[in-house]
């Protein structure tokens, strides 16, 4: 029977086997990206530029279809393209020929995903897409195939090796068809504009829409700001700061501009028999980071973690107006 140490050997070695395995995958992997990125940089370029005109032509939705693998990733390029504002669906082929085709218009656009381009699942919608002349975008490897010959915009995939060893199980050709899939639906938003609020409007739920939310609607208003003006005595701001409770007050100059702020931190700093006594103007630190209203949640958050502060007060046109905390992102679920 092994003992310990040719145990803890025996494992050390398979765990460096399996790094070698991961590391030899995600090069390979790597090697089809920049596969597809040259070819990109080729012909495909002109192809990829036609898919996404045709796709901005199309006046209803994106029908992705795919069977197996190549299924599971039309799934996700749907589900990309309807998030970022171009309307998609995904049909299943073998549903299609079931009844599913009912949804597909005239007025569409397809993507049909196979590697091969043979998948006999795909050849019922190949000839309802011909028969009714709806757009038909191929994404696959077979130049000559059944798919790639019916297409309008042929999407010509790059010869690229499998990560799995036998050449068999989809890996890198699975990764490269994604990676299309999320260059069309980038570029198709980039190019109709869409912007951040397009965004939140459709995903008002979960960390993304938290992060889209605006400053002003989470902050603390301007009545319940912990602010003193220039000049006060240190006893004064610490009144306002106990009162308001948020661990910070801040000076506003004689326009009412915000010119400076006190946290906690600086008192314990500038702790001594004077303290009470002095000026703020002594203590304060001086042009404190501040967020406008019209700001995201996101950039707030991003701001308190690079100044490592968990508070920041909200000016409109150089004056206070309410203020931030860390623990108000926490609570909507930026973090």
């Amino acid at each position: 029977m092994a003992g310990p140490k040719s145990q803890i050997a025996e494992s050390a070695g398979s765990a460096v086997s399996l790094l070698q395995s991961a590391l030899r995958t995600l090069k390979t992997e790597t090697e089809g990206l920049e596969a597809l990125s040259a070819a990109l940089k080729d012909g495909l370029g002109d192809a990829f530029a036609a898919a996404v005109e045709q796709i901005r032509a199309a006046k209803g939705r994106v029908i992705v279809t795919g069977m197996g693998k190549s299924g599971h990733i039309g799934r996700k390029i749907a589900a990309t393209l309807a998030s970022t504002g171009t309307p998609a669906y995904f049909v299943h082929p073998g549903e299609a020929s079931h009844g599913d085709l009912g949804v597909i218009s005239r007025d569409d656009a397809i993507i049909a995903l196979s590697w091969s381009g043979e998948t006999m699942e795909l050849r019922d919608l190949i000839e309802y897409a011909k028969r009714f002349k709806v757009p038909l975008i191929a994404i696959t490897s077979g130049a000559q195939s059944t798919l790639a010959r019916a297409a309008d915009v042929l999407l010509l995939m790059p010869d690229v090796k499998e990560a799995c060893p036998l050449g068999l199980a989809p890996t890198t050709s699975t990764l490269v068809q994604l990676a299309l899939g999320d260059a069309l639906a980038v570029a198709l938003f980039e190019s109709r504009g869409f912007t951040a609020l397009d965004f939140k409007a459709l995903h008002p739920g979960g960390k993304l829409g938290a992060m889209l939310t605006y400053v002003r609607d989470i902050m603390r208003k301007e009545d319940g700001t912990p602010l003193v003006p220039s000049g006060t005595r240190m006893s004064d701001a610490i009144v306002e700061m106990t009162a308001k409770g948020f661990g910070c007050v801040g000076i506003t100059g004689a326009n009412g501009d915000l010119v400076g702020i006190i946290t906690d931190g600086d008192l314990r700093r500038h702790m001594s028999e004077r303290l009470l006594s002095q000026s703020v103007d002594e203590v304060m630190s001086k042009n404190p980071k501040t967020v406008r209203p019209d700001q995201l949640a996101g950039e707030a958050m991003g701001i308190l973690n690079a100044m490592k502060v968990n508070v920041l007060f909200v000016v409109e046109n150089r004056k206070p107006i309410g203020l931030v905390r860390f623990h108000d992102l926490l609570r909507i679920g930026v973090a």
